[in-house]
């Protein structure tokens, strides 16, 4: 496993086991399954609903908890200081944990300063090891790094092949933040599990498109947390780091980017609209 270093000095592995989307009657076996495998960091969320299978299964699994680093955050429903701050001692007690390593703003919505405010004060408490935003663009995550005491640690926004955010990759090394990806696959979506660059460039390794795709992230410095609630396939997804690829290789798949979302975009009214009604 390689690791990266956050703006605190906090450790967190490059690439970690999402439970976006794992049935909650299902995650706690996922995440068994996926820490047996060699996975340490976990990616949950309060919206996810499962943060109580993560819990039982970080308990029952073994490792040592400071062995784990586990991720969740805080839905727009808990938006503002008050309420945030119910929600970290919340997801807390559903994580069966006295800490989180890190925890994130899911999203750029609502009174999220004061979200951030109670963030900072549970980070200062110890209760959260690093902190952070998830789906904030340049424009707000430059904004919030400005005004704030703990400057972000981590933004979680959607990267692959073909999204591959590197304006705003840019602009997170600036500030400090860290570069972490959801959708590192864009839910097989525009055939990425047979494109033909990802293809013939993992035929050379002996891996599979999905794995040169992990393999292009990581070394282009951006954190993984692929999902599946498939124990070889966990496998396959963790077998990244026993190959590089070239110039060339990293060259080929840059020139996949079409610089759009496969999925939404935050500044479409109609999904902005959406997203806030289901914080309400």
């Amino acid at each position: 496993m390689e690791f990266v270093t956050l703006n605190n000095g906090v450790k967190m592995p490059m690439l970690g086991y999402g439970v976006y989307q794992v049935d909650p009657v299902e995650c706690e076996r996922c995440v068994l399954d996926a820490i047996e495998v060699g996975y340490r960091s976990i990616d949950t969320a309060q919206a996810y609903n499962n943060e109580e299978g993560v819990g039982e299964a970080i308990t029952k699994c073994g490792v040592k908890r400071d062995e784990l680093f586990i991720t969740s955050k805080i839905w727009i429903s808990n938006g503002g200081y008050e309420k945030a701050k119910a929600s970290i001692d919340e997801s807390l007690k559903k994580l069966k944990t006295d800490y989180i390593d890190l925890m994130l703003i899911h999203q750029p919505f609502n009174d999220y300063y004061g979200s951030y405010r109670a963030m900072e004060e549970a980070y200062k408490a110890g209760k959260l090891r690093a902190i952070g935003v998830s789906n904030f663009y340049p424009d707000r995550l430059i904004d919030i790094c400005q005004f704030v005491d703990v400057v972000p640690a981590v933004n979680q926004v959607e990267t692959h092949a073909f999204q591959q955010q590197q304006k705003a990759h840019e602009i997170m090394e600036k500030y400090g933040v860290k570069h972490e990806s959801w959708e590192p696959f864009a839910e097989g979506r525009k055939d990425y599990f047979t494109n033909p660059v990802l293809t013939e460039i993992g035929k050379k390794y002996g891996k599979s498109s999905a794995q040169t795709a992990l393999r292009f992230l990581i070394q282009s410095d951006v954190i993984v947390i692929p999902k599946t609630t498939h124990k070889e396939r966990m496998i396959g997804n963790l077998n990244v780091f026993d190959f590089m690829l070239t110039d060339d290789d990293m060259k080929a798949i840059r020139a996949l980017d079409e610089e759009s979302s496969a999925f939404f975009s935050h500044y479409d009214p109609s999904t902005v609209e959406f997203l806030t009604s289901l914080g309400k």
